[in-house]
Parts: C-alpha cells; sequence; structure tokens
C-alpha cells in the first residue's frame, strides 16, 4: 500500500525535531491524524502564530513578539552585568535560579567550525556591539562542551581585547552530589575551581 503524499509530507516535517528519527516521526503522525486531531489543529495554528509574530530582540537576541523584549526593557536589571549564554532555554534556566539580575545575550548556538558555525552565525559582532555600551562585566555561561568551551574562550578574547572585564561560572559538584558518585573529571574540576573560606 502506497502512503498518501501529504501523510508522507507530515512525517518528514517532523524529522526536522531535535532527536526525531523515522519511526518516531511516523508514530507521531500516526498519533496525531487517529488519537489527537484537536492537538494536530492546536500544534499547527501555534507552529503559524509563532512564525508569524516571533523576532529576535534587538538588545539580547532571544525571542520576543516586540522589538525589545520585557525582560530587556525591565529598569530594574543590571545594565552593567551582561550573561552570555547559548540557548534561549539557557537563559531560562538562569532566570530560575533567581540569582542574576543583569541582562543577557543570546548566541543561538556555539562556535564549531565542523559544522560550518563561525562568528557570523553565532552574531558575535551584535554581542561585541551590546557589550561596548556600557556593560562592565560580561558573564559567560556557555555550556561546558568542547563547542562551549571554545566559544567561550573565542568570546574571552575578544572582549578582553575591548578592556570589559569576562568572568566564567563554575563547574564543580552539584549540591546534595557525593564524592564516591561523582565522575573524575567533574571532581578535578571542581578541586582546580576551590575558593577560600
Amino acid at each position: 500500500m502506497e502512503t498518501p503524499s501529504s501523510l508522507t509530507s507530515l512525517i518528514e516535517a517532523l524529522r526536522c525535531l531535535p532527536g526525531v528519527g523515522p519511526k518516531s516521526a511516523q508514530r507521531m503522525a500516526y498519533h496525531l491524524l487517529q488519537h489527537d486531531v484537536q492537538g494536530a489543529e492546536t500544534l499547527a495554528s501555534s507552529i503559524s502564530f509563532a512564525l508569524k509574530h516571533l523576532r529576535h530582540c534587538q538588545w539580547c537576541n532571544s525571542f520576543s513578539e516586540e522589538e525589545i523584549c520585557g525582560l530587556c526593557s525591565n529598569s530594574k536589571r543590571d545594565k552593567r552585568l551582561l550573561c552570555v549564554v547559548e540557548m534561549p532555554a539557557d537563559l531560562v534556566m538562569m532566570e530560575q535560579t533567581q540569582a542574576y539580575m543583569g541582562l543577557y545575550f543570546v548566541l543561538m548556538g556555539r562556535l564549531s567550525p565542523l559544522d560550518g558555525i563561525g562568528p557570523r552565525e553565532i552574531h558575535l559582532e551584535r554581542l561585541l556591539k551590546r557589550a561596548d555600551e556600557g556593560v562592565e562585566e560580561v558573564v559567560l555561561a556557555t555550556n561546558f562542551t568542547v563547542e562551549g568551551e571554545a566559544t567561550a574562550h573565542y568570546v574571552t578574547e575578544l572582549l578582553k581585547s575591548r578592556g570589559i572585564h569576562v568572568s566564567r561560572i563554575a563547574r564543580g559538584l552539584p549540591v546534595g552530589g557525593e564524592l564516591e558518585h561523582i565522575d573524575s573529571s567533574t571532581l578535578a574540576q571542581a578541586f582546580i575551581e576551590r575558593r577560600n573560606l
């Protein structure tokens, strides 16, 4: 039996999602069409609405319906501090800590030359322009992956050459973690980054 072209198109469209292979996309398509037609319609209209109304904030580069997002326009935020994160989800995680009251810049990725992602693709020119606007300290909160570390190093060199103070979030043991259950590289990094009491 030949699969209808509209079903094939739906399955292929679902495969664009991260971690979704052909079998998962097929299961999702059948589920939406057979068991959750209302959910499928809501999903389709939500995606369409988001594509029409979302843009990048002119200051932080995260998603916003306005030119300047609500976080950037909040007068209570410390404009001297700028936290650099890779993705909007990282910004959300930083906000949930309630430990940071500065502003943000979202790179929308990280340097990865093998994947063709260079300084232009992660908007470094916009970051530098933003940092030159009265920022006293840039806090780098990129992930502790090879690409995240390379991005942090590259950004650090660019900002230091402009005389801007740069710091990096610390790595170490999770709260409540027990030493016997921690991997050796995390434990080694926690030891290297120990602080005086």
